[in-house]
């Protein structure tokens, strides 16, 4: 299994960076941009970038301010904040460099210093360290800093899904990774998403269904959504963006060889027995096989080993209950823990004003 594992890593290079910016909506793509007037024009993101240090080995815009969602026209697109994601290879050198540029963006821990500032952003929550509510070259902007290694993580064993599971939906690369390992780590995760959706599905299911299940597996166990989050969420996420996630997913899914694609019908179809069952529990990221030996453990007896776990799963009829178990572990830790990290990175003021508005749509999804 390990070796299977690394076996998926050690693709050629060349072949991950062509799929990653094939896949993902990169920001040179003239074709893509043209298609699609909602998203912001690229010389905005471009004056975005400029007002940040050098070192960002790979940045991505997501949300409600890049990708329309259902309901929103497009001037509310525009007018909505964008979320950034930069990373970088080393923490420390880049807050550095950044609160010398950007010293207004940091709360009170920049006092602090660089090196606490990375510190806490590698120690705690899902390892990400985020300025929000920054007035960044006409728009409203929350960016938020990772380091390589720990996205790669993260990518690859889901121990936080906090980036990876935003990364199962489509995101606009503004700059485009060169490392290997990164652009390797960001297929598995599609793939894993597809392993881990099937195993929640039933028999049959539409296209839409399917994007539904992966979009929520970072949601579900998150407490922003019983208080905090719009509770139509998912369904207005990939309800307008059925075109992206159709170019994440495809070539994985016409590959997977226990699911068929009725294109014509738009209709998927599996039959879940012990031997797909055991083909996608036996590929799931190491954080959620821990979780099920963890999960199985509870039952009397010897303690097993993940191998005979899997294997007893496979021909279990509860085995969705448990996966579903086991995703909702990971992202309950890390939505917690991220959020209360935001109390300090973004201040008093920023979170109450991030907060309500949060809380907004949320009553507002309720009418």
């Amino acid at each position: 299994m390990i070796w299977f594992a690394l076996s998926r890593i050690s693709v050629c290079s060349s072949k991950f960076r062509t799929l990653c910016f094939r896949l993902y909506a990169t920001g040179n793509n003239h074709q893509l941009n043209a298609t699609n007037h909602h998203i912001t024009h690229l010389d905005q993101y471009g004056a975005i970038l400029e007002q940040f240090p050098e070192g960002i080995q790979m940045a991505f815009a997501y949300g409600s301010g890049v990708f329309k969602q259902e309901g929103q026209s497009d001037a509310q697109v525009n007018k909505n904040m964008i979320d950034l994601i930069f990373v970088v290879d080393d923490s420390y050198r880049w807050h550095q460099k950044n609160i010398r540029q950007n010293r207004s963006h940091y709360s009170f821990l920049k006092y602090f210093g660089a090196k606490q500032i990375a510190n806490f952003q590698e120690k705690y929550g899902a390892a990400v360290y985020f300025n929000t509510k920054v007035q960044c070259a006409g728009r409203e902007i929350k960016y938020g800093v990772i380091s390589t290694k720990q996205l790669i993580t993260d990518l690859l064993d889901w121990n936080t899904l906090y980036l990876s599971g935003r990364m199962h939906k489509p995101i606009r690369i503004l700059i485009e990774p060169t490392k290997t390992e990164l652009c390797s780590a960001m297929q598995i995760n599609l793939e894993n998403a597809i392993h881990a959706a099937l195993l929640l599905l039933p028999e049959t299911f539409s296209e839409e269904e399917l994007y539904q299940q992966i979009a929520a597996l970072s949601y579900d166990g998150d407490f922003r959504m019983k208080f905090g989050e719009d509770k139509n969420k998912i369904t207005n996420i990939v309800k307008p963006n059925i075109t992206y996630f159709r170019k994440l997913y495809e070539n994985i899914l016409l590959k997977e060889e226990h699911v068929k694609w009725s294109k014509s019908q738009g209709v998927l179809e599996q039959y879940p027995n012990h031997v797909s069952q055991f083909h996608h529990l036996n590929l799931l990221p190491k954080t959620v096989q821990s979780n099920l030996l963890s999960c199985m453990h509870r039952r009397p007896g010897k303690y097993p080993d993940l191998e005979e776990i899997i294997r007893q799963l496979a021909f279990d009829s509860n085995c969705a209950d448990y996966v579903r178990q086991s995703l909702s572990e990971i992202v309950k830790g890390s939505s917690v823990s991220q959020s209360l990290k935001g109390v300090f990175t973004a201040g008093i003021v920023k979170t109450v004003l991030y907060s309500s508005r949060k809380v907004q749509k949320m009553m507002n999804s309720k009418k």
